[in-house]
């Protein structure tokens, strides 16, 4: 079976975290990954409860605020589309 790359982007803090604990534990990502992925395919389902949370837990007041107004703006018609593609050519200006 022939082998693949897999390229993520995740948090400079959460990797650390992360590989810590995977150190602590014997393991590296890749190995951590391919156990995610089998026991995925083997349960057919995510391992582990995913379930929504309080939008409070994760912004703080002024955070809130400051996407209120912007869907406001968006919904008064004051927004800019842009597709996909536009969007990753400004990112790679």
């Amino acid at each position: 079976m022939g082998q693949t790359n897999i390229t993520i982007r995740i948090d400079e803090d959460l990797k650390k975290a992360f590989e810590n604990l995977l150190e602590n534990m014997g393991l590296n990502f890749t190995t951590a990954f391919n156990i995610f992925a089998r026991q995925c395919i083997s349960e057919q389902e995510i391992p582990f409860k995913i379930k929504a949370v309080n939008i409070e837990e994760y912004f703080n007041n002024a955070t809130i605020k400051a996407i209120n107004q912007s869907i406001d703006e968006i919904e008064k018609g004051n927004g800019v589309v842009k597709t996909l593609k536009e969007l990753e050519d400004m990112v790679n200006e």
